[in-house]
């Protein structure tokens, strides 16, 4: 059983005409999940942050999301970017969740880094979008190579909560409803 107190979620370039560009993972399903994510991190009271591409005009977060500000990096990895890393891994948080566009560049690449890093990491594919079936594949099958765990935002959920009669346990269910 994941531990919420264990937990940091990262939404990676969940950003307007980001999200668009998936051919894996309609656009709307990665909102969808995006947003079922949010009402999980809000419940469970798990910290997260953004990390964005840089884009003309600055990065937009898609709606689906709280409200914060991104860390902008410069290249395919979050764990790169130092302020990011940082905040991160100042929370003393030992499992970072990642979820964004594309599976094949910034999650793969901060999955790897992050399990070097010291981290468990869990990727959750329907907040996930890549550039293509095989070469998502691929990524997520190097993911689990290294350690990492592929799983769902239902599945990352039903790890964290048991029991659903709790006040934080319906919510969790409520937020999962969502998915259908």
């Amino acid at each position: 059983m994941l531990n919420p107190a264990s937990v940091h979620v990262v939404f990676a370039d969940l950003q307007a005409g980001i999200v668009e560009a998936s051919a894996t993972n309609p656009a709307s399903s990665i909102r969808r999940a995006a947003k079922v994510l949010n009402g999980l991190v809000a419940a469970l009271d798990i910290p997260f942050t953004f990390s964005a591409a840089p884009r003309p005009g600055g990065p937009v977060m898609v709606e689906e999301l709280p409200d914060g500000e991104p860390y902008v990096r410069t290249g395919p990895s979050c764990w790169d970017d130092l302020a990011w890393r940082e905040a991160v891994l100042s929370g003393g948080r030992s499992t970072l969740v990642i979820c964004g566009v594309t599976t094949e560049i910034v999650v793969l690449r901060t999955a790897l880094d992050a399990i070097e890093g010291g981290l468990d990491v869990q990727v959750l594919v329907d907040a996930c979008g890549g550039i293509a079936a095989r070469t998502e594949d691929a990524a997520l099958r190097q993911i689990e190579a290294a350690g990492g765990v592929v799983t769902s935002v239902a599945g990352f959920a039903a790890d964290m909560v048991r029991d659903f009669t709790t006040p934080a346990g319906r919510q969790v269910i409520a937020a999962l409803h969502q998915l259908a």
